[in-house]
């Protein structure tokens, strides 16, 4: 099993949610965050006065796959939620050890 977790424009979830609900992805968990990479924030002009605001509105996704599903969930989210301009996000991939569903007390894939 594997976690993806993106973190890409807010404008783009809907969009994502649904490039991965074909593929079968069952459930998700979105997370509104602020951060900044290369784009290094941007300059807003506020009542006559500029501002630097350092830290931009992003969303953080996280879905759990089998591992055999890693690929083409990855590909479904740089491909839409792509835009060709800094900030677009990034992914990142990790091992998920272990997993349980609280309600049923499946576990592993099953628990997905």
């Amino acid at each position: 099993m594997k976690l993806v977790m993106a973190v890409i424009k807010p404008f783009k979830l809907d969009e994502v949610r649904e490039a991965l609900t074909p593929l079968g992805v069952q459930g998700l968990t979105v997370t509104e965050v602020k951060g900044f990479g290369r784009q290094k924030g941007q300059t807003e002009i506020y009542r006559g006065a500029e501002y630097h605001v350092s830290f931009l509105p992003k969303v953080k996704i996280e879905v759990a796959v089998p591992a055999e599903m890693v690929d083409a969930v990855v590909e479904a989210i740089s491909s839409t939620a792509r835009t060709g301009k800094i900030g677009d996000g990034k992914i990142f991939v990790m091992d998920v050890e272990r997993a349980l569903r609280i309600r049923t007390g499946e576990t592993d894939e099953s628990a997905l």
